[in-house]
């Protein structure tokens, strides 16, 4: 397990790197957003570590505007009255938040938390359709459901939102940032349209007037 660390406190960051390697976890430091930046653009990370002030930026919109999209789980380290920061941290997808100054266990415990809630959810099964996060394959009954790369992504995309509904802006969008087409809103409703004959089980939601969800319910 790689564990990123974006911190800019010697003493924290000294702490920390001792306390994760006796138990066994694998904690890499960056003082500063353009380094975390570099390192999450060439290395695989499983869960980051993320302070809210850093030197060259604030770590709420590293996480917004770049985490975000890789899809990792993060917890915030915050001040005690910065709970606003809180508040968009958790609103925007965020694991957990712990608040300065904090014990370490405690912060150990929240990582194995987190840790395990990830490895439970690298298969997602609703119903008769199970979704492979790893290996990005979709099964229904055991059996692999053929989707074009456009569709996979599509359902990927909605696995990794499980119980978020996802605008149609927003998948607009992503299909521009995937292909480099543009496509309109009547598109997207044949996409998911052909999704659905293929899935041939009613787990995708249409929310009227907004976009789609899928829900573990």
């Amino acid at each position: 397990m790689n564990i990123l660390l974006v911190e800019d406190n010697i003493s924290i960051i000294k702490g920390l790197l001792y306390s994760f390697s006796k138990n066994n976890l694998n904690l890499i430091s960056k003082t500063n957003i353009k380094d975390a930046k570099e390192y999450l653009n060439n290395n695989h990370v499983d869960l980051i570590i993320l302070d809210i002030t850093l030197p060259d930026g604030n770590g709420f919109y590293l996480y917004k505007d770049f985490i975000k999209k890789l899809h990792i789980p993060t917890i915030f380290l915050t001040a005690k009255d910065d709970e606003d920061g809180i508040v968009k941290a958790l609103e925007e997808g965020a694991e957990d938040y712990i608040t300065k100054p904090f014990g370490t266990k405690e912060l150990l415990a929240r990582v194995n938390k987190v840790l395990l809630r990830s490895k439970k959810r690298e298969k997602i099964k609703i119903k008769d359709i199970t979704f492979d996060l790893d290996k990005v394959i979709l099964y229904k009954n055991n059996q692999k459901i053929d989707l074009t790369p456009l569709e996979l992504k599509l359902v990927n995309f909605l696995f990794n939102n499980l119980g978020k509904v996802v605008n149609r802006v927003t998948i607009l969008d992503k299909i521009w940032e995937w292909t480099g087409n543009y496509v309109d809103d009547h598109t997207i409703t044949v996409y998911f349209k052909r999704i659905r004959e293929k899935i041939k089980t009613d787990i995708i939601k249409t929310v009227k007037g907004i976009g789609y969800i899928i829900d573990e319910e």
